[in-house]
């Protein structure tokens, strides 16, 4: 499989370049029967798109998708299933000042030194621009979910020093910050602004719930559940750190706290993140992931150019002081990828799905433990 692709009976794989003419990916494997129209893409790609607030960059890409192949009279067909959604926004000359130096904090670096040349425009292949098509395919996995009662949904648990006093699941998606608490809602967008005004970024933290999901997802050991969600979760791009249920936190905490003891009622606790020993338990799935500050900001940065010489970098352009608001559908979407993909490898390995029905009943997530 190629580090362009990520899966193994569902397998997805994407293509195209922040400024390039296109993006697209094909998703191979995914069951026929699934309705789906390219109506069905647009809720998920406009929460995920730019130019919706003035908290993140400017840039309008119309995000039509067209499907190519796969799909026929509105269901897909077991076969390829080809997503291409055109790039109509691109400001290349944006960057022009840019292509002799790289960017600190930028894979520009990495790119020139692993290939030998780059692609300025954007970041290229490096750019989140790329994720949209993540979130297009997962569209049809999203649907696929539903029809076995599972639901995904994220939201922004931080942003700086910014933190929800409480999580409202009905206030998500009231707001363009993903942010669960309309009470600390005019905090955060202040901060933002005076971030925006002064030039720079700041990094955020994003949180994801998987509901409905049934025991026995996961094949230890090295296909592990936890392990697949936390290698699907870092590809995100600015993912610097992934964490399962409490995450590092379980440094703080004694075996008696952090085990999820057993009644005949159920759990009495889920720090685990409803996965134990890389299986699903059926409990609610949690995970973290913590996104760094963008890189492009206007304030000064040192670096080098193509010569080793030293420069200063301001990079201009249309840029999200927090790139992590956008991130909240990327981080859904690989979750609902890895977890449909995981339902497929564990019904050809041991059956249809609603075999396997909890032992004890798995109590619904609780937000104020989140």
């Amino acid at each position: 499989m190629s580090a362009n692709s990520f899966g193994k009976l569902l397998t997805v794989t994407t293509f195209g370049e922040s400024h390039g003419p296109a993006i697209g990916c094909i998703i191979d494997g995914c069951p026929p029967g699934i309705a789906i129209a390219p109506e069905d893409f647009r809720a998920d790609l406009s929460r995920r798109a730019t130019g919706r607030s003035r908290f993140v960059s400017q840039r309008r890409e119309s995000d039509e998708v067209e499907i190519l192949s796969g799909v026929h009279g509105g269901r897909t067909t077991g076969t390829p299933i080809a997503l291409l959604i055109r790039n109509t926004d691109a400001r290349s000359k944006d960057y022009a000042q840019v292509s002799q130096t790289f960017r600190p904090g930028h894979a520009d670096y990495t790119y020139w030194h692993k290939y030998g040349l780059r692609d300025p425009r954007g970041g290229g292949r490096s750019s989140a621009r790329e994720t949209t098509v993540r979130v297009a395919a997962a569209v049809i996995a999203k649907r696929w979910l539903a029809g076995l009662g599972i639901r995904v949904q994220g939201w922004i648990s931080a942003i700086g020093p910014c933190v929800p006093g409480r999580i409202e699941f009905s206030a998500i998606e009231d707001n363009p910050l993903f942010w669960p608490d309309p009470d600390t809602l005019p905090e955060v967008e202040a901060f933002l602004d005076g971030l925006r005004k002064s030039g720079d970024s700041i990094g955020a933290r994003v949180s994801v719930v998987a509901e409905g999901v049934p025991v026995g997802l996961g094949e230890p050991l090295y296909g592990k559940l936890d392990g697949d969600l936390a290698s699907a979760l870092m590809g995100i791009n600015a993912v610097k750190a992934v964490e399962i249920g409490d995450g590092v936190e379980v440094i703080r905490q004694r075996g008696s706290e952090h085990r999820d003891e057993l009644t005949p009622a159920g759990f009495l606790s889920n720090h685990a993140g409803g996965i134990l020993g890389g299986i699903s338990s059926g409990q609610p799935i949690l995970a973290h992931v913590a996104i760094k500050p963008t890189s492009s900001i206007l304030v000064p940065g040192r670096s080098v150019n193509l010569a080793g010489e030293p420069v200063e970098v301001v990079t201009r352009g249309r840029h999200d002081p927090c790139v992590g608001i956008r991130a909240v559908p990327i981080v859904e979407a690989m979750l609902a990828l890895v977890l449909m993909d995981h339902l497929l490898r564990h019904r050809a390995q041991c059956g249809d799905v609603p075999a396997m029905s909890p032992r004890v009943p798995a109590p619904p997530f609780q937000p104020e433990s989140a």
